[in-house]
């Protein structure tokens, strides 16, 4: 889904003596394959994932016995909980019916993949952290670099360098988490080293929508990379907010259904400051180059601002987390909201329903949502006539963005 994290999550794995590795960079291939086994009513994801899985399949010296794909699954009425059981299905149809299907799902907070112990999953938190920081310091730099190619050249060299770290067997969770402490400290320092002019004449875009078509660069076009190249700047929402949603949304069921006193909602209590321990210690080197980019303290902020709108108790998805953050970012004086959602998506519906109304009561900023569906479509010109409209809220917004010390 997230470049970063799919590589350190699968380091992750390998430190475990597991064989893990990101599926293949997604390719016209994909959609090819992905494609000859859906019948054209399911959303992209679904054609995106299922075709870099058969590509695995097809991959010289595949062996089923020896393979498995991890595909976590939700529940309700999105279609994301179908995946993991479509998969099952076609693999058994192509003969390939002894690979399994790991399939976590959220309903408890993805708990089945720390079954053998809690370090996997206090170690996989820490992977999507470290992922989602080094995704930030590309996006805040990239724009503003006087040579093409430096960012980008920065944040492989981190993800490599946090791989390392990742994989390597039998360390401790503290252990490990002293020296992703100090990578961090080498990825802030490797990316101050960037010859780059910071200005403040660039937009600055909020990225929001369904989580794997703004994450994934193959299925959104690589439109932060667009924006960027027409004069913006791109805040996009992380892995981490959703993961936080699911804890939270896990926490209001537990208490709904058992009561404010009990032994799960002690679990999750406890769960949820280790979580935050570890999220302060990864941030806390960077924090200074991050002025102005700060996450919300708490994923309830992002709720409690959808709620005039979507309810978040009743509304599930990423549907509450994408209005929330809308108004989140119009809050930190963003110029312009792009939602990236799948073509026929629910959330994504919802959302352009709503934001109308959203707009209108924020100082009425620009809000567009993209369909992608993987046919060529001109990203480019969508880009360009609303980067004229970011400019032209810019010139008379009541939020003013706050900037690092480093910009001019």
């Amino acid at each position: 889904m997230a470049y970063a994290g799919a590589r350190l999550v699968a380091a992750v794995f390998r430190s475990y003596g597991i064989d893990a590795r990101p599926a293949p960079d997604s390719d016209a291939r994909t959609l090819e394959l992905g494609g000859q086994f859906a019948s054209g009513e399911e959303c992209l994801p679904h054609k995106v994932t299922l075709g870099d899985f058969l590509k695995v399949c097809q991959s010289p010296g595949f062996d089923p016995a020896k393979a498995a794909f991890f595909m976590p699954t939700a529940h309700g009425p999105c279609r994301f909980g179908q995946y993991a059981p479509y998969l099952r299905r076609v693999l058994n149809e192509i003969g390939c019916g002894e690979a399994l299907v790991l399939a976590p799902t959220s309903r408890n907070g993805y708990e089945e993949v720390g079954i053998s112990g809690n370090d996997i999953l206090r170690l996989g938190w820490l992977a999507v952290v470290v992922g989602d920081l080094a995704l930030r310091f590309l996006l805040k730099t990239r724009p503003y670099e006087l040579n093409a190619g430096d960012a980008d050249a920065a944040f492989d060299a981190t993800v490599t360098d946090c791989e390392r770290i990742f994989e390597k067997p039998g360390l401790s969770v503290n252990e490990r988490l002293r020296q992703l402490v100090t990578a961090m400290e080498r990825m802030r320092d490797r990316f101050r080293r960037i010859p780059a002019r910071y200005t403040k004449d660039r937009p600055l875009i909020g990225l929001v929508g369904e989580i794997f078509c703004r994450l994934n660069t193959f299925s959104n076009n690589d439109i932060a990379r667009r924006i960027e190249q027409q004069g913006g700047e791109c805040w996009i929402s992380d892995i981490a907010e959703w993961v936080w949603y699911v804890h939270r949304f896990q926490q209001y069921t537990v208490r709904r259904t058992q009561g404010p006193v009990n032994g799960t909602t002690l679990k999750l209590v406890i769960k949820t400051h280790i979580q935050r321990k570890y999220e302060h210690a990864l941030t806390a080197p960077v924090e200074e180059d991050l002025k102005g980019y700060e996450e919300p303290h708490d994923v309830r902020e992002v709720l409690e601002l959808s709620r005039p709108y979507l309810p978040w108790e009743g509304s599930l998805g990423e549907m509450v987390l994408s209005v929330g953050k809308a108004i989140y970012l119009h809050g930190k004086g963003a110029d312009g909201i792009i939602d990236i959602s799948p073509f026929t998506c629910m959330n994504g519906i919802i959302c352009e329903a709503v934001y109308p109304a959203v707009s209108a009561a924020h100082d009425n900023i620009p809000i567009r949502i993209l369909y992608f569906d993987g046919i060529g479509a001109n990203v480019d010109r969508d880009v360009e006539i609303f980067l004229d409209l970011a400019r032209a809220y810019s010139r008379q917004k009541k939020r003013q963005r706050v900037y690092p010390d480093y910009f001019e």
